[in-house]
């Protein structure tokens, strides 16, 4: 029975150690900012110091390599690209996931599951997480749940890019389309970093081009309706 104790003392002790001994650390931006130059500069000295990690990223970000997270810059780092954060312990393996030290995640805007995630794996696993995400989307608003990590972040880091209009200090994402939907995947096709005055400035600018183009298609619909009417105007 003494033995019996012992043991379930160290058990008890060996799990007290490691509930409560990982970290999450949060670097967040708008786009082209360097988060996954950052991140990946992070993931690298953890592995200098001999630690096992482990790098995921959104399967929905498809943009430069399925399995590998990508700089802007092109530069390069394996991962699991995987629907949702809490399917990673499963899909990595036990044996695996119980000797991982340190997970990677990128864009992690996208993962639906994240606050959950991160609590487990830092608070029950022992896991430090670095997070790289958007704070906020193309609108200045909330985008997933990145901002919601940051009341049990042990760190918070807030990357600026460079206004591609006047050079200044970028804290916003515009976009450079009428597309409205929350989440348009896309590079420098789609987007720009710019500082506060020409966020507003452009927006302005896109909305008078959407409200123009709106109203095209809207007199192009009376046209449409009187072919589709009566094909032998078209010419033939």
């Amino acid at each position: 029975m003494a033995t019996l104790n012992n043991d379930t003392s160290r058990d008890v002790t060996a799990d007290q150690k490691l509930r409560g001994s990982g970290a999450i650390h949060v670097i967040m931006g708008p786009m082209f900012s360097g988060k996954s130059t950052s991140l990946l500069r992070r993931i690298k000295s953890e592995i200098s110091l001999g630690r096992s990690v482990a790098m995921v990223k959104s399967s929905k970000d498809t943009r430069y390599a399925k399995d590998s997270v990508v700089t802007h810059d092109g530069i390069g780092f394996p991962c699991w690209a995987i629907p949702d954060l809490m399917s990673f312990h499963d899909i990595f393996g036990q044996d695996a996931y119980d000797k991982l030290d340190v997970i990677g995640i990128d864009e992690a805007q996208f993962f639906g599951d994240l606050y959950e995630f991160c609590c487990k794996a830092a608070d029950d696993d022992g896991k430090t997480v670095i997070v790289a995400g958007l704070d906020g989307d193309y609108l200045r608003r909330r985008f997933g749940g990145v901002l919601d990590i940051v009341p049990i972040a042990d760190s918070v880091t807030k990357l600026t890019a460079r206004c591609e209009v006047c050079g200044q200090k970028a804290f916003f994402t515009l976009r450079k389309t009428c597309d409205t939907k929350t989440e348009l995947i896309g590079g420098a096709d789609v987007y720009m970093p710019v500082c506060r005055k020409h966020y507003v400035n452009n927006r302005i600018v896109i909305k008078a081009s959407k409200k123009e183009w709106d109203s095209d298609k809207e007199r192009a619909k009376p046209c449409v309706e009187a072919v589709d009417a009566d094909p032998s105007s078209i010419g033939y």
